[in-house]
């Protein structure tokens, strides 16, 4: 998958990239492009992240590098034009080459959700544009945004964490980038609830214990512990998921139980 971030700021966005999890998948993306024909097939079919940063003032065609202009009609701040988005995306991809899905960070996007990362991680090209200043010539929404995406109903100075915040979750989603694939389905928002509660050493700390469940190594009681908690979990903090899960009647009745 190859995931595009436009953005005043590349560096900004490559300080986190080049870490951890995802700096790992993308460095072995690299070495797999860079590689004989069969591996570098073989580093895209294993589900490895192509992320790039690319900077949107590199193609304005102002002579002082300016990419903002005052909006129409007055008002605070200064507002980002479209030429300089327009050029930068077009460069993205050749002519007769698939428009890859344009997303715009924005506030006034839909809700980021874990079910739409899981659909977006099976989309093979995604281009995140991080607005800034005042945000974007509305232009530029109408002509090449496909859709516009918000990380919570709160503003912030520019789009940067927001693009990186969904690189994030849409890059762990995909196949060997994660160490366990089958991990991410049991974190919280994957199946519908939240995480059970996770315990690791000392089995005593400020008086309180590991549960003994989880050190009796009956893996089936240990899995039923944990959805129950799961459950248990969800309902206290989020109890408006329960909603939409996909609960068994044993589910069901064991929220009942607890509820009393």
């Amino acid at each position: 998958m190859r995931i595009d971030i436009m953005t005043l700021f590349p560096e900004m966005c490559e300080s986190v990239l080049s870490e951890s999890i995802i700096g790992k998948a993308r460095s072995e993306a690299r070495e797999g492009a860079g590689g004989a024909p069969q591996e570098r097939g073989r580093a895209r079919k294993s589900g490895y992240v192509e992320i790039n940063c690319v900077n949107i003032r590199d193609f304005t065609l102002d002579k002082h590098n300016r990419v903002d202009d005052a909006p129409y009609g007055g008002g605070m701040g200064m507002l980002m034009g479209p030429q300089p988005i327009y050029d930068c995306y077009k460069s993205l991809y050749g002519d007769g080459e698939e428009k890859p899905h344009l997303i715009y960070m924005s506030p006034q996007g839909k809700t980021l959700t874990q079910q739409r990362v899981k659909e977006l991680a099976l989309t093979d090209r995604i281009v995140l544009l991080c607005g800034h200043y005042e945000g974007v010539d509305q232009r530029i929404l109408d002509e090449i945004v496909d859709e516009e995406i918000s990380i919570g109903d709160y503003v912030l100075t520019g789009g940067e964490l927001p693009a990186l915040v969904l690189a994030d979750s849409i890059s762990r989603m995909l196949e060997n980038v994660l160490p366990n694939d089958e991990a991410k389905e049991l974190e919280s928002h994957y199946n519908g609830l939240l995480e059970y509660p996770q315990y690791t050493r000392p089995y005593e700390w400020h008086g309180e214990k590991v549960p003994d469940i989880l050190l009796s190594g009956h893996h089936a009681n240990i899995d039923k512990w944990r959805h129950e908690k799961a459950l248990e979990t969800t309902l206290k903090k989020r109890p408006e998921l329960l909603l939409d899960a996909e609960l068994s009647d044993r589910d069901k009745e064991y929220l009942k139980s607890i509820k009393k």
